[in-house]
């Protein structure tokens, strides 16, 4: 059933995610009500429902535009799933953005097989990717993403290798004249940030520690999948894929270097993620075996969903 409702994209598929990201979003904030009688607090929560709603359209872009996924509503319903694994997602500002930002830096990496304005492209991608890092410092690990894309499509011009320094170039600028204008110190504002901590002990309670467990062993079986089908794809995907496999594992290492560490770093893993799952789901044409991986999907984000507020 789940399969034949999102097997084509249709309006109404759009609208019925949004309306359950709208219903999980308000579910959590109830848990919260610091929030009502602050205008500040209340800008924050709309702005983190307005970032999280443009990612969703975001991957829905890059899926579409790049060939990634057919026209369906596998990659949409997917995102949801896996927001619902970590509820405190919601509430992390800087996480939120910093994640849009980095999409937003895929968008233009996984474009660039085109060999059209290559060069702004790759700018275009570092910049963003330095502009999530001062919301996530460890962020700054994507940039292998983008020496990663200039491999596989444009090695042989030396421009390209220079192009993402010139880009932190033009952030630190921006960056710097931001922070005299609100007396803001850089040294101290990276001394706090840029930090490596290893340490996973930052469990509240037993439920977020059964979540990650629960989305490790998802994410892996989806990981495995996409590697082991990779070869008999279109060859014409095969770097996109690619590049979604090392975003992923990027992702990953920004979890795990992070400092002050919670489920809410995941985030940036859930885009990869959504993107192997839709193309498992495709690539295997065995609807019973489909509607399995959704139901499973739905009971465990539900559970983990639930039992975190």
């Amino acid at each position: 059933m789940i399969t034949s409702v999102f097997k084509k994209s249709t309006p109404l598929n759009y609208s019925l995610v949004v309306i359950l990201i709208l219903v999980f979003f308000f579910l959590s904030q109830f848990q919260e009500t610091a929030w009502e009688g602050s205008n500040f607090l209340l800008f924050q929560k709309v702005s983190s429902l307005c970032f999280i709603l443009a990612s969703f359209f975001m991957i829905n872009f890059i899926v579409k535009k790049n060939g990634l996924s057919k026209d369906n509503g596998y990659a949409i319903f997917f995102y949801l799933l896996f927001i619902m694994f970590f509820p405190s997602i919601f509430n992390n500002l800087n996480v939120i953005y910093a994640n849009f930002f980095i999409l937003l830096a895929l968008r233009r990496l996984i474009s660039l097989q085109s060999l059209k304005a290559s060069k702004e492209k790759i700018f275009d991608a570092s910049f963003w990717i330095f502009v999530a890092s001062l919301f996530q410092f460890w962020c700054v690990l994507f940039l292998i993403l983008v020496f990663i894309s200039i491999i596989f499509h444009v090695s042989r011009d030396y421009r390209n290798w220079i192009l993402p320094f010139i880009a932190l170039l033009a952030v630190a600028v921006v960056f710097l004249m931001t922070s005299f204008i609100f007396h803001i110190d850089a040294v101290e504002f990276f001394q706090k940030r840029a930090v490596v901590d290893f340490r996973i002990d930052y469990f509240k309670n037993n439920y977020e520690n059964g979540a990650l467990s629960i989305y490790t062993a998802v994410a892996l079986f989806f990981v495995f999948s996409m590697l082991t089908t990779l070869s008999n794809r279109p060859q014409l995907v095969h770097a996109s894929y690619k590049k979604i496999v090392a975003y992923f594992f990027i992702a990953v290492f920004v979890y795990v270097l992070s400092p002050d560490k919670s489920n809410d770093i995941l985030f940036f893993s859930i885009a990869p993620l959504t993107i192997m799952a839709a193309s498992h789901v495709e690539y295997m044409q065995q609807k019973l075996n489909n509607e399995i991986v959704f139901y499973v999907l739905i009971l465990c984000s539900l559970f983990t969903f639930f039992s975190q507020l």
